[in-house]
């Protein structure tokens, strides 16, 4: 009996493991924080069409990456830069020939809604002056975070980085440099266009020259974890494919094919 009964749970436990038992599980997306809105919104639409609802994950591109690296469960990802992409690749823990950069993003300064604030984004700009005393300006930390690396593109292009590095408020995302604007905890904020788009708390006061930075991509993948899963295949030609453009579209997002 008591053989009976291991042998009985072997087998349970090779069958939960199977590429097929995998299959029926949810799956598990690990994406950039300023996609989350549209995200939700693609993963409600597949549930619609009779499939298990999508397990989003949304945090800072660099956190996820490294999240993957160490292990972690995930399907699909979905960056916000090119180098967090570069470094799951370069670890071999991404289907290279799924590797697509589907989305582009602009970059903007904003303020809380109710500012007055007018400002030209432009080569020697004083954006200190804007500061007053003790303000700063929120957005992704620069060592790690996508949005926080464009914006330091941006304020060395404009000659500012070195004034404005030590006053700015360093989220450890998109979302949270957002919220920080959002509660007047910061006058100003640099985060990406869509971003600002979701908030009613805040407004664009000027975005900021495509030059001044290198463009905004959103490169997506299949994980090796995920390589034979044919939900994951299925799933991820949705996100990409031209029925989901439209919904990229009105989150804000360009379309890059």
């Amino acid at each position: 009996m008591l053989r009976r009964l291991v042998l009985t749970a072997v087998a349970l436990v090779a069958l939960a493991l199977s590429p097929g038992a995998r299959a029926q599980e949810p799956l598990t997306v690990f994406a950039a924080a300023s996609l989350t809105d549209a995200m939700r919104d693609l993963g409600a639409q597949w549930r619609a069409r009779g499939n298990p609802a999508p397990r989003l994950s949304f945090a800072a591109s660099s956190a996820l990456a490294r999240q993957i690296e160490q292990g972690a469960p995930a399907d699909i990802f979905m960056s916000a830069d090119e180098r967090w992409m570069d470094y799951v690749q370069e670890r071999n823990l991404i289907v290279n020939a799924t590797r697509v950069s589907l989305l582009g993003n602009n970059l903007v300064l904003i303020a809380p809604a109710d500012s007055t604030a007018q400002v030209t984004l432009a080569h020697g700009t004083d954006l200190v002056a804007l500061l007053g005393r003790n303000g700063r300006i929120a957005t992704g930390d620069p060592a790690h975070v996508p949005v926080g690396r464009y914006a330091q593109a941006a304020l060395e292009w404009m000659g500012q980085w070195q004034a404005i590095n030590p006053r700015l408020a360093r989220a450890d995302n998109v979302r949270a440099a957002l919220l920080l604007v959002e509660r007047g905890e910061a006058p100003f904020g640099i985060v990406y266009a869509t971003d600002a788009a979701a908030s009613r708390g805040v407004r664009v006061v000027a975005t900021f020259p495509a030059e001044s930075h290198t463009p905004i991509t959103y490169p997506f993948a299949i994980t090796r974890r995920a390589e034979n899963n044919q939900a994951a295949r299925a799933f991820f030609a949705f996100i990409t494919s031209a029925e989901a453009a439209p919904t990229w579209r009105r989150f804000g997002f360009t379309l890059r094919h």
